[in-house]
């Protein structure tokens, strides 16, 4: 059974009034969800907070849910809609934009990718790879947003062309392009660090 079959089936139990259904899909993808939206909001303390909030909304929603795109897509798109509105109220609330601002998560995101390129066996691989790993986050963080959405989908989420153009809702030749972009951007970002050939991506 697929995954998006599997999702369907505790999809229709929670409409049933099944609430462990729902439990086990939170459970599934909760991880996921909150990654996305630490990629989106950088105060580390409300990540957690509009999570929830968006599986809240999806669980009111799922009556309308009918099964035409995935459920992780569907579920994506709120938490996206769920983000974007947080960010919008920060920038409505000095107080708790200034917090935002002051949060230092840089090492958390840094940590995080340096896990993914190095076990750092020597303090030497230990202080390249947390170079590289900056560089990498320095240079996500500066693409625009349908880039770094593009790119964070394919390299640490790690879903597909069809996927992506799905949830983004363009094109998949759109979906290839921004990704060829983020790559070169970053790869740029790379070079000086791991002195490579021009024509080399990562």
């Amino acid at each position: 059974m697929s995954e998006s079959d599997a999702d369907a089936l505790l999809v229709e139990r929670v409409k049933l009034g099944d609430v462990r259904a729902f439990e086990m899909l939170v459970v599934k993808y909760q991880r996921r969800i909150e990654r996305l939206i630490g990629r989106m909001v950088r105060d580390v303390d409300l990540v957690q907070d509009i999570a929830q909030e968006s599986f809240i909304r999806a669980y009111r929603a799922l009556p309308q849910f009918r099964g035409e795109s995935a459920f992780y897509t569907w579920l994506y798109r709120i938490a996206v809609n769920t983000a974007k509105k947080a960010l919008m109220d920060m920038k409505r609330d000095p107080l708790v934009s200034e917090s935002a601002l002051r949060s230092d998560d840089e090492s958390d995101e840094t940590s995080r990718v340096e896990n993914e390129l190095s076990d750092g066996e020597t303090p030497e691989a230990l202080l390249a790879s947390k170079e590289v790993a900056a560089a990498v986050n320095a240079a996500i963080e500066a693409l625009s947003d349908d880039l770094r959405q593009a790119i964070t989908l394919r390299e640490i989420e790690g879903l597909s062309y069809e996927e992506i153009a799905e949830l983004m809702n363009c094109p998949i030749g759109t979906v290839r392009s921004r990704i060829f972009r983020a790559r070169e951007a970053i790869a740029a970002r790379l070079r000086p660090l791991l002195d490579t050939r021009g024509g080399e991506r990562w």
